[in-house]
């Protein structure tokens, strides 16, 4: 289902957005280099990693440049001024 969106920071942008899909890669790195050094699958994380629970979409104005999770620009889509 579609919503409209408006800009909570400019107040004005009803119509122009960059969508960003978050991807989460759960990995495990080696402290001194920084490289991977085992990459997780959802099903295999080990006891002491948890696993993302963030937003799957963030929403960036093209307008001002504010990024934030979609139901705050949602919300703010839903109130008329």
């Amino acid at each position: 289902m579609s919503v409209p969106y408006r800009c909570p920071n400019c107040r004005t942008n009803k119509s122009r957005f960059n969508l960003i899909r978050q991807v989460p890669q759960s990995v495990k790195m080696d402290p001194q280099s920084g490289e991977i050094v085992e990459e997780y699958t959802s099903g295999q994380l080990d006891p002491f990693h948890t696993p993302y629970r963030g937003p799957e979409l963030k929403v960036q104005c093209a307008v001002c440049g504010l990024i934030e999770d979609e139901k705050t620009f949602v919300k703010f889509g839903e109130q008329s001024f």
